[in-house]
């Protein structure tokens, strides 16, 4: 399952109906300050939001509720780790995101074989206070080398200005929580967002490739279902101006020409013949050698 490059971060369900209609494919549902019963009523209809928008859902934490409502995701801090059963977290088919900010954080989740490590802050970030300073793009870099395969999701300080920085740093995803639940237009901004990071998901058009040879552009518009391109005959081709290649008809060779209309009558006189269209054309053996 891939994951999509745009991963935005909130911390109430209200915030999907407002996402997700705007083209949002991956989400992670952080609630901290709900009792149990409120954040479980959250992530069921979290869950039942993104599977009408076709959006992966991540939660955030309590893995057992994400079990219950049949999540695609859930993402656990290092504390989390402590308490967490995995086995049971992989039992129910649920992939696990980590998040990292140390080497020995990320040799202890590495050993876990996670379905995508997180590191952050890589940017100053103002929606916690955190023990570690901003990790900066070499880090980002050293990380990436670091995971491999496994998605490196970004996180903190990030902007839409500063996500191709980021990308270009190595990060596969890039996480953004205050850039748009406190901006002045979170929707606008998502669309920002968005229009940002589906340059790194557009599909190859078949149209955009080029092939040197035109029964190679044939054979691929027959794969999609689109008409085969004309191939001129060296014949018809208003551009080829030297002499003919093709081979003359064996009907016009040595002399010989078809049979006269009147003697295919005398042949076959039971025959109606209402029209020469309708006539099939007589083999060479048929036809009449006329004089020179």
């Amino acid at each position: 399952m891939r994951l999509d490059p745009f991963y935005p971060i909130v911390d109430d369900v209200s915030w999907l109906e407002r996402l997700l209609p705007l083209g949002v494919k991956l989400v992670q549902l952080r609630i901290k300050d709900l009792g149990i019963r409120d954040i479980r009523a959250q992530v069921h209809t979290a869950k039942d939001l993104c599977a009408a928008h076709g959006c992966q859902l991540i939660v955030n934490d309590y893995w057992r509720i994400a079990i219950d409502a049949g999540c695609d995701y859930v993402h656990l801090g290092q504390e989390d780790l402590d308490g967490a059963d995995l086995g049971a977290i992989r039992a129910a088919g649920l992939r696990l995101g980590v998040s990292t900010h140390d080497h020995t954080e990320l040799e202890r989740v590495l050993a876990f074989a996670p379905d995508y490590v997180a590191l952050g802050p890589v940017y100053p970030t103002v929606l916690k206070k955190m023990k570690w300073t901003e990790q900066g793009l070499e880090r980002v870099s050293e990380w990436k080398r670091r995971v491999g395969d496994t998605p490196l999701v970004a996180i903190g300080g990030i902007s839409v200005e500063r996500a191709p920085g980021v990308f270009a740093a190595g990060a596969d995803v890039v996480a953004a929580v205050t850039d748009i639940t406190r901006n002045p237009d979170p929707e606008a901004r998502t669309r920002a967002w968005l229009a940002a990071t589906r340059v790194r998901t557009a599909p190859c058009s078949i149209r955009s490739r080029k092939t040197s040879s035109p029964l190679l552009t044939m054979a691929s518009a027959r794969v999609v279902g689109m008409p085969s391109p004309a191939i001129a005959s060296p014949r018809t081709n208003s551009r080829n101006t030297g002499p003919s290649t093709a081979r003359p008809s064996p009907i016009r060779e040595k002399g010989v020409r078809p049979a006269p209309l009147s003697w295919i009558s005398r042949r076959w006189p039971s025959r109606s013949i209402r029209s020469p269209s309708k006539i099939a054309r007589p083999s060479p053996r048929l036809g009449t050698k006329w004089p020179n």
